[in-house]
């Protein structure tokens, strides 16, 4: 066992200690109590002991396999029954972070409406469209009588290839932490608990029952955890949801490193922190390590460890009173302060056209146009066009499992029939070919499903453009065995592009992919998972009716040999059952902080297309730039300037490299709106965290003395402009 290991493992011991002994101070400790701890300390006062312990349970919600909802549940993940005579509501607790799961539980119409997937959100950096979209499925969810919503997923992409990529944001902790954060911060502005998930190192589905993810604590708080931090700071999430893995050998459920030391007593977290389905492991020792809430464990877990056996173990003495009393206690004050006390859901119909364009722009903000050879884009409102492939003249695809969304109308794809977990891929029946025609009606646009590729070759060369339609399935439980588009459509692809030079392909994919035809095509646009309007955004994109605006937030690599572990041991599994329990993976992330394009900074490596590319139609110039340190803030100014003929956005990044080396690390950004020949000065001030080191011995953040290197650019990868400033050495307050 590594040093650092042995570290990690005393200090879960100590912090499990703390927990037993401490918790009746753990809120005392935080300064001024805030009205949502008093009103829930009044609450609690007038509770038993066993009411309090009805808090810490919930149970099975009716939404598993066709499993009944329980008596008062309206039929979804779980449901938790509250004391009566307490006044506290019932919690409901809803999948997911995309969209309302399963809502033909409780509607006759089945109707919820989806965003496209996080990355999509996440890969607009804008963090007011974000919050927007977070508004929605909040609002959906309390008019359909939901409490409790399971989004807000936050891990970083360690791996192209992981099978939850799509849920989450990418893969630096500041953009991930300021997106998830405000998406977080939209679902709670409806009075709705988001959570904060999967806490901590979930950032693979191979083995994710049973994996211990190995890291230095200090390289984990310097990356994933950061990024959990900064989605706290800004989300102000009811709970945090431990994961299911284990990190650094004891389970994220059962860990007090990562419930305990970090979350609650370094960050000083008010909330609670709830199970994963399936994620409690016992009684006692997760209560002590700092868990304050079992997941629907009559059905997921092993046993259901936070009732009779909890129980057992305060009457025992193995648990002592106060941490149960602390642990209701974080439950009722997330009720209070996310006003699900005082605004309890009202059922009604949804507003579905609005809420429909509310993921309309989410997607045609998120969208990456990743090439754009003799502006083939956007097309021609007169052009002859042949649409192939990726079922775009019924739908658009979405990805698999406790996040996919019920599509409104039905799917429109007939898959096999897989009886497997997820089931086949689902479409939701917002066609591509049908908004193409509908947005350029004087267009002579064809459609040729391509699965024929000689029929797809003729078609492509009767047209001035050929648009392929490329899909890539990817869902929970388990990671992609590559990084190649599904079935047939890489050669397609290649076979259309030869055929037609003015080949556009629009890829509907959860992950990066390879792109071994990307020198052939004149135009690639990254749509990811669409949405529920994915199809019209998606048309409007094409026809330039709104420009593209997306930029990466994941590296596209040239080859899998590229990435810091590249293969996935036990990726080629049967099915997901086997590769979801392979009881002997252990994964070093000897990488440590170095997550994506830190990982190709650092060791030199070019990408296919770097993190922060993004193309639009038309171009931007930045110049003046000029970094700052006054009253301890850095603060980076620059102009930019919309050089071209259209009004466009442009998002312009900052990246520092500390004077003791090592990867840049992105630092800021801004989202500018620019009318043709607008300049406008702007400001980024940067997190004093993102140019210090984490000192694991004494629980801080230190700024190293020296001097600081400042890019300005469009990609983690542009060197075109670069200052320099000189810091004196800190340490950060607590």
């Amino acid at each position: 066992m590594k040093l650092s290991r042995k570290i990690f493992l005393l200090s879960a011991v100590a912090c499990g200690m703390m927990v037993a002994h401490g918790a009746a101070h753990a809120h005392a400790a935080k300064g001024p109590t805030d009205p949502a701890d008093e009103r829930a300390r009044q609450v609690l006062a007038h509770m038993s002991l066993q009411d309090k312990m009805s808090l810490l349970f919930s149970v099975d919600g009716g939404g598993f396999n066709g499993s009944v909802a329980p008596p008062g549940g309206l039929g979804s993940a779980a449901y938790l029954r509250a004391p009566a005579g307490s006044g506290l509501p019932d919690l409901q607790i809803s999948d997911a972070g995309l969209g309302i799961r399963n809502p033909a539980h409780i509607r006759k119409d089945g109707v919820a409406v989806s965003l496209p997937s996080g990355l999509s959100t996440a890969s607009s950096w804008d963090m007011d469209m974000a919050r927007e979209a977070g508004a929605m499925i909040g609002r959906e969810a309390w008019q359909s009588g939901f409490n409790v919503l399971l989004g807000g997923g936050a891990d970083l992409t360690r791996d192209p290839r992981g099978g939850r990529n799509f849920e989450y944001a990418g893969e630096d902790p500041l953009q991930t932490g300021l997106m998830v954060g405000s998406t977080i911060a939209g679902v709670q502005s409806q009075h709705v608990i988001s959570t904060l998930k999967h806490y901590a190192m979930n950032d693979l589905e191979t083995s994710r029952m049973t994996m211990s993810a190995d890291i230095d604590p200090v390289a984990m708080r310097e990356s994933d955890l950061l990024g959990f931090e900064i989605a706290m700071e800004t989300g102000h999430p009811g709970s945090v949801m431990c994961s299911y893995n284990r990190v650094n050998d004891l389970y994220a459920c059962e860990n007090p490193y990562l419930l305990t030391k970090t979350l609650k007593q370094d960050w000083h977290y008010p909330g609670f922190v709830m199970s994963d389905w399936g994620a409690t492991h016992s009684s006692a020792r997760s209560a002590l390590a700092g868990l304050d809430q079992e997941s629907a464990g009559d059905h997921t877990d092993a046993r259901p460890y936070f009732q009779t056996l909890l129980a057992a173990d305060v009457k025992a003495g193995r648990v002592p009173q106060s941490r149960i009393d602390d642990m209701a206690q974080r439950i009722v004050r997330s009720l209070f302060a996310q006003g699900l006390v005082d605004h309890p859901p009202v059922r009604a119909p949804l507003d579905v056209v609005t809420d429909t364009l509310v993921a309309q722009r989410d997607e045609e903000e998120g969208a990456v146009l990743l090439r754009n050879e003799g502006n083939v884009l956007p097309l021609a409102p007169t052009a002859r066009i042949a649409v192939i492939g990726g079922h775009a003249d019924v739908g658009v695809i979405s990805g698999g499992g406790s996040s996919q969304v019920d599509p409104i109308g039905g799917e429109v794809v007939k898959g096999p029939g897989k009886k497997d977990w997820p089931g086949d891929p689902v479409y939701f029946p917002s066609s591509p070919l049908r908004a193409m025609r509908a947005e350029a009606p004087a267009a002579h646009i064809t459609y040729d499903p391509g699965t024929n590729i000689a029929a797809a070759v003729r078609a492509a060369r009767a047209a001035d453009v050929a648009v392929v339609y490329a899909t890539q399935f990817t869902f929970e439980g388990m990671d992609a065995p590559n990084m190649h588009l599904d079935a047939n459509a890489d050669a397609l692809i290649a076979a259309v592009a030869a055929a037609n030079p003015r080949t556009v392909v629009v890829m509907e994919t959860g992950d990066p992919v390879l792109m071994p035809w990307n020198g052939s095509v004149a135009g690639v646009l990254e749509a990811w998972f669409p949405g529920s309007a994915g199809g019209t955004a998606i048309a409007r994109l094409l026809f330039g009716k709104v420009a593209p605006s997306g930029h990466l937030t994941m590296t596209f690599p040239q080859a899998e040999s590229q990435l810091a572990h590249p293969d996935i041991a036990g990726v080629n599994a049967n099915n997901v059952f086997e590769m979801q329990f392979h009881t002997d993976q252990e994964l070093v992330y000897d990488e440590g902080s170095d997550v994506g394009y830190r990982w190709f900074d650092r060791n030199h490596l070019k990408p296919l297309y770097p993190f922060g590319h993004g193309l639009t139609y038309t171009t931007f110039a930045t110049d003046g730039l000029a970094a700052g340190y006054h009253h301890k803030q850095l603060t980076v100014t620059f102009n930019v300037r919309n050089t071209g003929t259209r009004p466009g956005v442009d998002v312009p990044q900052v990246y520092v490299g500390l004077p003791d080396g090592g990867a840049r690390r992105l630092a800021g950004w801004q989202r500018v709106k620019l009318a043709p020949g607008e300049s406008r000065q702007v400001s980024v001030r940067v997190d004093p965290r993102l140019l210090a080191h984490f000192d694991g011995k004494h629980d801080r953040w230190d700024i190293p003395s020296g001097r600081f290197r400042v890019w300005l650019g469009h990609s983690a990868v542009d060197d075109s402009q670069q200052v320099s400033v000189h810091l004196s050495g800190r340490t950060l307050a607590p």
